[in-house]
């Protein structure tokens, strides 16, 4: 039998950088009853991202932090949008060129991932913020 679960979440980040909410995830799947399906992520927000990234060596965080403040700087006063400060419309232009919204697959009730993956909330402002998430789980039942 087909089954449904939906969910909020928030989560509080430190501001600019990657927060991983594998965790968080993984025991909605193990609380969802899904045996064989898909969860979908979606964050509700203009600023910030979601990633499916390495999980092993916070270098690999870092040196996006790096490509991304070289391919999308600050305070570029190319921008018009400025009304929150520097990093605003930088904020927007990171999370329009990574994913608001992101699927994996369940299967035996748990999160399919690979063995260095992790799923994270990217924070693209410099300051802290409460971010909110819905995950639909769906598929069959245990």
């Amino acid at each position: 039998m087909t089954r449904w679960f939906q969910e909020s979440l928030k989560v509080r980040t430190e501001g600019r950088g990657t927060l991983d909410i594998t965790p968080l995830v993984a025991e909605l799947v193990a609380r969802s009853d899904v045996a064989l399906g898909l969860c979908h992520i979606f964050i509700t927000h203009t600023s910030a991202s979601l990633a499916i990234t390495e999980n092993a060596d916070p270098r690999v965080h870092a040196d996006l932090e790096h490509f991304f403040a070289r391919l999308v700087p600050d305070g570029d006063p190319l921008y018009t949008h400025t009304s929150e400060g520097d990093d605003d419309m930088s904020a927007h232009i990171r999370t329009s060129l990574t994913h608001s919204e992101l699927t994996a697959p369940i299967s035996n009730a748990r999160l399919v991932l690979g063995t260095w993956q992790g799923i994270y909330v990217w924070e693209h402002r410099w300051r802290p913020h409460e971010r909110r998430l819905v995950l639909t789980i769906y598929g069959e039942n245990r």
